[in-house]
């Protein structure tokens, strides 16, 4: 982060709480002219420190009540065959997260349906379909005590 001021850090954490904030209020906040927090979001997207700006849904409203975690063991750990599981877990609307991991478990997964029934059709018409998968064990969010997107910056 050798290329971030002071400023360029407090645009991060700011928008990370709320990206909807106006270029405007930005600048209001920040005691800078509109045209400067504006090139500098438009420096900071260039240099990938932005990937993307979205909106974060309350999940239970659009009905995916049930957040599961999977952790997938592999039987062949070959490059071609680990990078063919991501390849084709990925495509699945329910996996909000992949991530390959150390330890026991090859991959753990992010997976979001509706309730017990969609998870158990997901699994079977779905994840349990896929090549070289020699165990899955399943885990299922009983309450969130902290669900947080933004990253701290120092």
């Amino acid at each position: 982060m050798t290329e971030l001021d002071v400023i360029d850090k407090e645009i991060l954490r700011i928008l990370q709480v709320d990206a909807s904030i106006t270029h405007k209020q930005l600048s209001g906040q920040l005691y800078k002219s509109v045209a400067t927090i504006h090139e500098r979001i438009r420096r900071l997207k260039k240099l990938g420190y932005i990937k993307r700006t979205v909106v974060i849904l309350d999940r239970r409203k659009i009905e995916r009540n049930l957040i599961a975690y999977s952790q997938v063991l592999l039987n062949d750990h070959a490059a071609e065959t680990l990078k063919g599981f991501e390849d084709e877990v990925v495509k699945f609307p329910e996996v909000m997260e992949c991530l390959q991991m150390t330890g026991s478990f090859d991959f753990v997964l992010k997976i979001a349906t509706r309730d017990m029934d969609a998870y158990h059709d997901f699994y079977r018409q779905k994840l349990a379909t896929l090549p070289n998968i020699t165990t899955v064990q399943s885990f299922f969010v009983l309450s969130e005590a902290k669900s947080d997107t933004a990253y701290p910056i120092s």
